[in-house]
């Protein structure tokens, strides 16, 4: 998929390309002083119109879960004019102020995700591309999506008539350096824990300023200090700085150290609102399908699945094999998420439908059990003062703990 910007984007620096991207940003011409109104949104089954009496800020956009809403944020412009009649994914439209601006939200009565962004000429008339969706990739796109109110472009002169605004990504080593295992005995299961974000990608940004990446790592940190002192399992941290890393290279790593367990460690973000607790995802089994269905097609079997060559196997034979590892991957990783789950419970805030399930990239190696795991909502002031403090990550990894100690158990007294 391809996304096309006119205006400029300021977009995470990464996302799977088999999925859409869960926030949009556009840098204009003119300060919020500028103020302008909403003039007219149109909704059509596959793109929503937006148009202005006059350059507006900055523009950005948000998926929302529970309800399913796209959030459309404003800076500089005045709610207002005609909402027009809806269709397609839409039911209904809203409008009202913000402090800086207008925020439109569409409540859905379908998925649906925006794909593309693109302004007229004049900069006055946005058209968002909309894609329908299943739940699990809206629950995907709400769960990563960070809203980003960048400046507007071009304060104190004139802006060109096209730009772009780009954030250089380092490209992966052709080898990512193992990290160091804590824990003596191999004889112990290894965990790996992943900080989310890093380096130029600092994640979600909190009111107070508050970054992911800075959260992330210190979480994982004080899960691994707790796992190790239970002295029952090895643990490795992907990152122990503030470093960059692509999202294949989180999971390899864990793959090339054969771990028996991997979490990546992140925090929820939503524009607005008092959205609230600890969520975790795994695997869905639309994208186990298709995963496994890559991973049969590839030419070179001999590292896919850990202890087992594919490479003189059939094709049917390696097709095989590989959909079973996946489903008991699949099993193992719901069954510690819902460990997870009841072990937080009593120690810090979870969402009711605690485990949810979506296609995201750091959970697809098919031979090892993974969840990502949303500490919190660092939008939330609550829960980022919770997630910050060293008490709340003492109890987060106090709940992990518990559940690595009855995932493994359990796993020993099945063997």
């Amino acid at each position: 998929m391809s996304f096309h910007w006119t205006g400029g984007t300021g977009a995470r620096q990464y996302r799977p390309m088999a999925m859409v991207l869960t926030f949009l940003a556009f840098l204009l011409g003119g300060p919020p002083a500028w103020a302008s109104s909403v003039e007219r949104v149109d909704v059509r089954p596959d793109r929503i119109t937006i148009r202005f009496d006059a350059r507006v800020g900055a523009v950005s956009a948000v998926m929302l879960d529970g309800p399913q809403r796209i959030a459309v944020d404003v800076s500089g412009a005045r709610p207002g004019g005609d909402l027009g009649a809806v269709g397609g994914p839409v039911a209904r439209v809203r409008q009202g102020a913000q402090e800086d601006g207008a925020r439109i939200v569409f409540d859905l009565a379908a998925p649906a995700v925006v794909t593309e962004g693109r302004f007229d000429s004049n900069r006055r008339t946005l058209t968002l591309a909309l894609r329908t969706v299943d739940d699990a990739a809206f629950a995907r796109a709400a769960a990563e999506g960070r809203l980003s109110l960048l400046p507007p472009f071009g304060y104190g002169g004139a802006t060109p008539a096209g730009y772009s605004v780009s954030v250089p990504v380092p490209a992966p080593a052709r080898a990512v350096g193992l990290p160091r295992i804590y824990g003596d005995d191999d004889s112990r299961p290894l965990v790996v824990i992943d900080a989310g974000h890093g380096g130029v990608d600092p994640g979600a940004i909190g009111p107070s300023g508050l970054r992911e990446k800075d959260v992330t790592l210190a979480t994982a940190k004080a899960i691994r200090d707790e796992l190790l002192a239970s002295g029952r399992v090895r643990v490795a941290l992907t990152r122990e700085d503030d470093r960059f890393l692509v999202l294949q290279e989180r999971y390899g790593i864990a793959r090339r150290l054969k771990a028996d367990l991997f979490i990546s460690v992140h925090c929820d973000s939503v524009g607005t609102g008092e959205a609230s607790g600890a969520t975790v995802y795994t695997l869905s089994e639309v994208a186990s399908d298709k995963e496994a269905a890559r991973l049969a097609a590839r030419e070179n079997k001999a590292d896919i699945l850990q202890g087992v060559n594919l490479a003189s196997t059939s094709a049917d034979v390696s097709t095989l094999l590989i959909d079973l590892t996946q489903r008991e991957t699949m099993n193992n990783s719901a069954s510690f998420a819902r460990l997870l789950g009841r072990e937080a419970k009593p120690l810090m805030p979870v969402k009711p439908n605690f485990h949810r399930m979506a296609s995201l990239v750091v959970l697809k190696a098919p031979d090892m059990p993974s969840i990502l795991f949303e500490t919190g909502y660092i939008s939330n002031p609550r829960d980022a003062a919770f997630i910050a403090s060293r008490e709340g990550r003492a109890a987060i990894a106090e709940a992990v703990r518990r559940a690595v100690d009855i995932h493994f158990a359990r796993r020993m007294a099945a063997r």
